[in-house]
This record gives structure tokens, sequence and C-alpha cells, in this order.
């Protein structure tokens, strides 16, 4: 009997020890497989992350670009503001020149002011020497807009 108990304790043992090898590999195959899917999720988020750089590159190299145009229409809307500003001033002046040197133009320009002043037409044509008809075109013009 204790042969038989030996044996049947050896077997025990034996089974045992199978159970545990067969669930250690079972154990260390759920961990392979678990690596496995870690290896491939990493290199997918690897190959995400280098797509995105990319990306980000672009967008950057966009952006600057975009910033230079700006900068580009700043310069030449600026050129454009001085250069107007200087054509400006210049026909300013040569209509101040053509005022000051036109004879008529200050006739007219006296009679427009004493208009305003509230001058009958009679004392328009008298003082600025306007024909009647000058005159009154010039009084009517100025008194409607009064």
């Amino acid at each position: 009997m204790t042969l038989w108990l030996t044996v049947l304790i050896q077997a025990g043992l034996l089974a045992l020890s199978m159970v545990v090898l067969w669930w250690w590999f079972k154990r260390h195959q759920s961990q392979d497989n678990q690596y496995t899917e870690l290896e491939r999720r990493l290199d997918y988020t690897s190959r995400q992350w280098q797509q995105s750089q990319l990306e980000v590159e672009e967008l950057r190299a966009g952006i600057i670009g975009v910033g230079q145009r700006v900068l580009q229409l700043e310069t030449a809307l600026q050129q454009f503001s001085s250069q107007t500003e200087q054509q400006l001033s210049s026909l300013t002046e040569q209509q101040q020149a053509i005022a000051l040197t036109d004879p008529e133009s200050k006739i007219y320009s006296r009679a427009m002011k004493m208009v305003q002043l509230g001058a009958d037409l009679e004392e328009i044509m008298r003082e600025c020497e306007l024909p009647r008809a000058e005159a009154e075109l010039l009084y009517n013009l100025h008194q409607a807009k009064q």
C-alpha cells in the first residue's frame, strides 16, 4: 500500500506540476500577447506622432509665408499712403498757387464772402465789378446754401 501511496503521491505531484506548468505557460503566453499588442499600439502611435509633426511643420511654414505676405502688403500700403499724401500735398499747393495768381478767383471768393456776410446783389455787382448775370448766379447759389 505504501507503494501505491507513493505512486499516487508522485502522480498527484506530477499532475500538480503539469497544471502549474500549464498555468505558467498560459500566463506567459498572455503576457506575450499583451506585449505584442502594446508594441503594435506603440508603433501606431509613433506613426501618428510623425504624421502630426509633418502637419505641424507644414502649418508652421504656411503661417510664416502668410506673415511674410502680410509684411509685404503693409510695406506696400505704407508706400502707397506716403505717395498719396505727397500727391495730395502737391495738388493742394498747386491749387493754392492757382488761387493766388488767378485774379478772377479772388473776385469770386470776395463775392461769396460778401453774400455770406449778407450783402445785397447791387453791392456785390458794384464792389466786385461783376456782370449782373454772374452776380445773380453767385448770389442765388450761396443764398440757397445758407
